[in-house]
């Protein structure tokens, strides 16, 4: 399906410069010209731009490094889950992420090779598409200070635990979201990402918190 300009910014609630400008960007794909004077834009801009926006708006992202994400990784937006997931790596590891083959990223932690197979056995880091970023850095080094100060690994291994337990559920509550063709694509994925991204943390936070009340409030 082939959109006009004016119907491109109906459904995305945008404006008709602010289209043109991630054009010249490369941000969107060309449009089809049938005829002199007439551009039809491909469907999938529709949940192109809602993305740019929800980078910039909930993330800060600037436009050149939204460029830099797009040139960087692949995102099928016609395949609504897999672009969903893909989307959720990238801003769950952070924007200023560098990427490592095994042995610099070795080099980089201070950690061998039995090590990194213990963290990676245990669920504590992963190996991703492109080697390890520098948000497994920051998590290696989480892990060796709480080594060093001899906290056991119950408390990993119930975030573990409980993490894969989840990930279940997300996959199973987002795919069965995508695929409701009552829901609007952009809601969808708002949606999807607040979840993940605000609603669960918060909710976790707030009952560390309670704990704590809780505790506080027995010793009184």
């Amino acid at each position: 399906m082939s959109l006009k300009m004016k119907d491109l910014m109906l459904q995305t609630n945008e404006s008709k410069s602010t289209i043109l400008y991630y054009l010249k960007e490369g941000l969107l794909p060309e449009p089809a010209k049938p005829k002199p004077n007439v551009h039809l834009y491909d469907e999938s801009c529709v949940q192109i731009i809602k993305f740019i926006k929800y980078l910039q708006h909930n993330f800060s992202y600037s436009i050149g490094e939204i460029k830099r994400i797009f040139e960087d990784n692949h995102f099928d937006f016609d395949s609504s889950f897999e672009m969903m997931v893909n989307s959720l790596e990238l801003i769950s590891g952070g924007r200023d992420n560098i990427w490592y083959g095994k042995n610099d990223f070795l080099e980089l932690t201070g950690i061998d090779e039995e090590k990194l197979s213990l963290y990676q056995n245990k669920g504590y880091i992963f190996e991703r598409a492109k080697g390890y970023s520098s948000k497994e850095i920051e998590i290696v080094e989480i892990l060796e200070r709480a080594q060093g100060l001899g906290l056991d690994c119950s408390l990993l291994d119930a975030y573990v635990k409980d993490a894969r337990a989840l990930g279940k559920k997300e996959n199973e509550v987002g795919a069965r979201l995508l695929a409701d063709d009552d829901v609007t694509h952009d809601s969808r994925y708002e949606l999807l990402f607040d979840l993940v991204l605000t609603l669960k943390p918060y909710i976790f936070n707030m009952y560390t918190v309670q704990a704590h009340h809780n505790i506080i409030k027995k010793e009184a």
